[in-house]
């Protein structure tokens, strides 16, 4: 069990915990609405595959739900199945590292935002076809270099500078110790930035 106690639980979690221990299916279910995009934005950037990364997300909250019993609130119930579904993401990685993965993109498909999925087709007032263009095409180069990264780098890079978790918790969520969470993040931080050099150049 996680130790991490920078970060208060909050009242409507806890509400909703105890009423999930009770059996209530709703209140597990609004755990799941208020957690599902950002369980499945970690997911998709350490997998790198829509379809898995679902996948993944669906196992941790089944994963969650069956074991909220034994979850005791001395990390946040966030740190708690942030870990479960980093450990089942990684899991997921190993069945299809062997899988060659080719996203053919156009302007129809859905494109990953800080909020979740959201259609291309923008407003009136959005930016113009080609910029979104650009933001996409940066997007996924930033993806793909993501995924160049070993999986022990690529997580913490993702929860730390995606997802804003602090180092302890990273140390906590990943049972490793601070000093790896931090050299790990930094060797991250360094490829990522190599990567982005050879592959947008002067956009940088």
């Amino acid at each position: 069990m996680l130790k991490i106690k920078n970060r208060p639980i909050s009242d409507e979690d806890a509400l909703l915990i105890s009423s999930c221990k009770q059996g209530d299916m709703e209140a597990f279910e609004s755990l799941v609405h208020k957690y599902q995009k950002r369980m499945f934005n970690i997911a998709f950037r350490i997998i790198g595959d829509y379809e898995d990364a679902g996948e993944a997300v669906q196992e941790a909250f089944l994963s969650a739900y069956r074991g909220i019993g034994k979850f005791r609130g001395d990390a946040t119930f966030l740190t708690w199945l942030t870990a479960i579904t980093v450990n089942l993401t990684k899991n997921r990685l190993k069945q299809v590292r062997g899988r060659r993965h080719h996203e053919i993109y156009s302007l129809d498909d859905p494109m990953q935002t800080d909020e979740g999925c959201m259609a291309a087709d923008p407003p009136s007032n959005a930016p113009s076809v080609q910029d979104q263009l650009e933001q996409h095409d940066i997007r996924q180069k930033v993806q793909e270099c993501i995924s160049i990264l070993e999986t022990d780098f690529r997580e913490v890079l993702v929860l730390r500078d995606m997802q804003e978790f602090s180092y302890e918790e990273i140390s906590g969520i990943l049972k490793i110790a601070l000093g790896t969470v931090k050299s790990r993040i930094s060797r991250a931080r360094e490829t990522i930035r190599d990567c982005l050099k050879r592959k947008l150049g002067d956009l940088l």
